[in-house]
């Protein structure tokens, strides 16, 4: 089971951290909004690396612990959670994953679905900045209403096939809410949802340091992001596999 929790955080957490828009409007229009929304193209685009420190809260287990994730443009991640005295480190190199084993301690690659979620988050900006280099398409959908709420809806496709659906608010063209699949403790598909608010100015970016995950239904984790670093000139070796 500990192992299990350990492969799910990657594919559950690493996610991280839609009306129809007025007539005429594309889905790269709504993606050059989304770019300007969290600070802007030229400043986005200055960004190599970035640290976010926080708390989480596991709440269909009742713990809570630390998190510290660091992310490497574009496609290096590597996380490190502590709950109750279990140190789980999860890593994508940029070429595979590894996960620290609670049980024993001892490092391991990752089961080839956990790595190919953790390597889709680990391309970070790139997602929205440059796509079509990434082999990533968007799609924009019809609207849909949350919580009496209309909002913007965006079908991502990566290059891997694996879609996620993003709904933006209208008003701000922030994320709001990410729909995709993960995988469960036992190993098996689960429905991911991912809610984003409480959005802070870090320099001249816009983020969101409240994220709560729903998993099948069932709210499944609570994150508050307290520090965010960027450009600290990450070294390659803090992602390669038991470092």
């Amino acid at each position: 089971m500990k192992k299990h929790f350990a492969w799910t955080m990657t594919a559950v957490i690493a996610l991280s951290f839609s009306a129809l828009p007025g007539y005429g409007q594309t889905s790269k229009d709504v993606l050059n909004k989304m770019i300007e929304a969290q600070g802007g193209r030229k400043y986005l685009e200055t960004i190599k690396d970035s640290t976010m420190s926080g708390t989480m809260e596991l709440t269909q287990m009742g713990m809570s612990g630390t998190l510290t994730m660091y992310l490497k443009e574009h496609n290096k991640m590597r996380m490190d959670m502590e709950f109750a005295g279990m140190v789980i480190t999860q890593a994508y190199d940029g070429q595979k994953g590894w996960v620290t084993n609670p049980q024993t301690g001892a490092t391991e690659e990752m089961p080839e679905v956990q790595a190919k979620a953790i390597a889709r988050q680990a391309l970070g900006n790139g997602a929205l900045l440059n796509p079509e280099k990434l082999g990533i398409t968007y799609t924009l959908k019809p609207k849909a209403s949350l919580e009496n709420k209309e909002y913007i809806v965006l079908e991502q496709t990566m290059a891997d096939g694996h879609k996620s659906i993003m709904y933006v608010d209208p008003a701000t063209y922030l994320t709001y809410k990410v729909e995709t699949t993960g995988v469960n403790q036992a190993g098996a598909e689960a429905k991911v949802e991912s809610y984003q608010s409480d959005y802070r100015k870090v320099g001249p970016a816009l983020v969101a340091h409240s994220i709560r995950i729903v998993q099948d239904g069932a709210e499944f984790a609570k994150m508050v992001i307290t520090k965010i670093t960027y450009n600290a000139a990450l070294d390659d070796s803090l992602f390669a596999i038991g470092k």
